[in-house]
């Protein structure tokens, strides 16, 4: 197994790479390549009743979750779960899942990527969205694939209905 980096590595509260989601606020905080590419941390907010993404479903990743505030709702397969400030939560690799602000307040939470490099399809998505022209859903649909991520773009209406959310 390669070593870890061993230089110390040190960010901030108001560091790392800002790369938002349109509503979905994304600071990239450990990148993969730092732990040798064992694991990529990811610091989201995300505003009250919003939704942060259609379904979807990773095919190299597991994502551990931490709720630093507020409260998050985690769709799991057909599981709905709420997770409070202080909680985990485990989105485990092939499972289809969304997440969603549940509360009236911002919800801030930790998302670490086990293993890393799903953070570079993050960052170039994030480039994408802040252009003029809002990408299609199939342009982020293929961006998606490269790094083994699929897409439920019909279910936003119906997540939406149902959770009294907006996207």
């Amino acid at each position: 197994m390669p070593a870890l980096t061993s230089a110390p590595f040190v960010v901030g509260p108001a560091q790392g790479l800002d790369a938002p989601l349109a509503r979905l606020g994304t600071v990239h905080k450990v990148p993969a390549h730092v732990t040798d590419g064992h694991v990529a941390i990811v610091e989201h907010t995300l505003p009250p009743r919003q939704l942060a993404l259609p379904l979807h479903r990773h095919a190299r990743e597991d994502e551990l979750t931490f709720v630093l505030y507020g409260s998050l709702g985690i769709k799991l397969g057909d599981d709905v779960i709420e997770a409070g400030q202080r909680s985990w939560i485990m989105k485990p690799r092939g499972q289809w899942h969304t997440f969603w602000n549940a509360g009236d307040m911002n919800v801030r939470f930790i998302e670490l990527l086990i293993p890393g490099g799903a953070e570079g399809y993050f960052e170039r998505l994030s480039s994408l969205l802040c252009r003029n022209d809002a990408p299609e859903a199939d342009a982020v649909g293929c961006l998606a694939a490269q790094y083994g991520i699929e897409f439920d773009f019909h279910s936003v209406e119906k997540l939406c209905r149902e959770f009294d959310l907006i996207f």
